[in-house]
């Protein structure tokens, strides 16, 4: 199938080169309304200069004119794909209708995509929509208490001027911080989805022992060697200042929200759109688990914009949330997918790809 693909700039060889071309987003979805936006994403073969020399580099292609396109590199794309990145494994599962160009090198590609799947998927897809959580919990929290002013540093038993100098206050600082981060772990080469993993289980470790930031603060300051009063006036001013970052938060979400959003979460208490794309990832995640399928084309598609449309309420979609969150992780425990992919059949079959586009 070929499609004119329409590129900004000098990239001349970008069109040529481009193995494989797909409509993404809520189109891919089928949750898009008749005024959504076209997004647009695929995968090329950069010439060898681009992978042999150092003049040229090649990641990926962005635009937003006259519609939102990236083109990514087969390297960086094989990459995220195998670390199960759900808006990279949407270009491998979109329906065969939402694929507007696909070469002989796209076929191949096509032909293996389940050899990208994986238990990482558990990491990937719950972990971007436990994010949309947060976010929806954060913006909750501003528009049922939103900051009423910039916070003092009297409210925090502070000075107007610290007594310390400000450079002084700084190095204590960020000497604290170089105790605290020696004792996270060095993670080296291994996988977003891996690392994500490794720390749940730190943290799940540490919330049994009760052991928070503000605790592991003082006792990486007691180490340094820090007297009481010291590290009393640290913690203040460590508090001062992450409430001065959430009332700045809070403003530039105030400035920058979205109009049309910012009415719905005005009407429902909560950000719907958010709410649509967690219920969508986390099903996803059991799906795959599960049968070993990415439905891009969502069959609930129907609810999803329902969702959107606000017909969950804040409290259903919060339990809903972390009781699906509890359970792909035993979801994950029986599923039939590996660990973690092939990467040495993948890399092989990037490289036969490379030398397919190279060919021809």
């Amino acid at each position: 199938m070929s499609y004119q693909i329409q590129y900004p700039g000098n990239l001349d060889w970008l069109v040529p080169n481009t193995i494989l071309y797909c409509i993404q987003g809520s189109r891919a979805y089928g949750t898009s309304r008749p005024d959504s936006d076209f997004d647009y994403k695929g995968i090329a073969v950069p010439p060898r200069r681009y992978r042999e020399g150092f003049l040229h580099r090649f990641e990926q292609a962005i635009w937003a004119e006259p519609e939102d396109v990236t083109i990514f590199d087969i390297q960086k794309f094989f990459a995220l794909a195998a670390d199960a990145n759900p808006n990279i494994l949407d270009i491998l599962f979109c329906s065969p209708e939402d694929r507007l160009l696909c070469t002989p090198a796209g076929d191949l590609l096509l032909k293996h995509r389940d050899a990208f799947l994986s238990r990482k998927v558990l990491y990937t897809y719950r972990g971007y929509a436990i994010s949309q959580l947060k976010r929806i919990r954060t913006h909750k929290a501003w528009l049922l208490n939103p900051p009423s002013h910039q916070p003092t540093r009297a409210e925090f038993n502070l000075p107007d001027r610290t007594l310390i100098p400000a450079d002084q206050l700084a190095a204590a600082m960020a000497e604290v911080k170089r105790k605290m981060d020696s004792w996270e772990i060095d993670f080296g080469d291994l996988s977003d989805s891996t690392k994500i993993h490794i720390r749940e289980q730190i943290d799940s470790y540490l919330t049994d022992l009760i052991v928070g930031s503000d605790e592991k603060f003082k006792v990486a300051a007691r180490l340094i060697g820090y007297d009481e009063n010291f590290i009393a006036l640290l913690e203040r001013e460590k508090h001062y200042k992450a409430a001065s970052n959430n009332w700045q938060q809070y403003q530039d979400w105030k400035s920058n929200r979205n109009v049309v959003r910012a009415d719905l979460e005005a009407k429902f208490g909560y950000d719907v759109k958010h709410g649509s794309h967690l219920v969508r990832l986390m099903r996803l995640c059991r799906e795959i688990l599960v049968e070993g399928v990415v439905r891009v084309r969502r069959p609930d598609a129907e609810e999803l914009r329902a969702i959107r449309d606000g017909s969950w309420s804040y409290d259903k979609l919060i339990g809903w949330a972390e009781e699906q969150d509890v359970e792909l992780v035993e979801v994950a425990k029986t599923s039939p997918l590996p660990h973690s992919p092939n990467r040495v059949f993948l890399d092989n079959l990037c490289q036969e790809i490379v030398r397919l586009v190279q060919e021809n």
